[in-house]
């Protein structure tokens, strides 16, 4: 109960970090090009929501080819066999049509084998803390450009 409601709060405070963006970038960079460093903030923030997830599953995906390299080592190669009616040697082949899963190589592993299906997103969420942790130092190293700089706005009733 409490993921969802933590969730939900979650996914509900995009729409107010948008909402209040443009001010905030005023705050930072002065107002004159906020559209512009608006659009370019939309464009970053778009390009995370498409590789984020990518990038996640892709990790994954791999962690997930380790534990099933790692627990077919351990399993004898005629159990192998008599389980999935191929040799070891068609293990790519048969991971791809799911035929061998973890959980599947779980059944015929000797006792005392670790199942690794708790593990297997370690790697995507280390690293997924990672680019979190280090926008989080970056956003942390910005600072309001100081208005001497800004552009003067010009007087239009001149």
């Amino acid at each position: 109960m409490a993921f969802c409601g933590l969730s939900v709060a979650a996914i509900s405070m995009f729409g107010g970090v948008y909402s209040i963006l443009p001010a905030y970038e005023s705050d930072l960079f002065g107002t004159k090009y906020v559209g512009a460093n608006h659009g370019k903030m939309l464009l970053f923030s778009s390009t995370a929501a498409l590789a984020g997830p990518s990038t996640f599953l892709y990790l994954r995906g791999l962690s997930e080819k380790a534990a099933i390299s790692d627990l077919v080592s351990k399993i004898d190669p005629a159990a192998f066999l008599e389980k999935f009616g191929s040799d070891v040697s068609a293990l790519d082949t048969l991971v791809e049509a799911k035929t061998v899963t973890v959980a599947k190589l779980m059944e015929i592993a000797p006792s005392g084998v670790v199942d690794p299906t708790p593990f297997l997103y370690d790697t995507s969420f280390y690293s997924i803390a990672a680019a979190i942790g280090v926008g989080a130092v970056a956003h942390s190293l910005i600072r309001p450009v100081d208005p001497k700089w800004y552009e003067k706005v010009e007087d239009s009733t001149k």
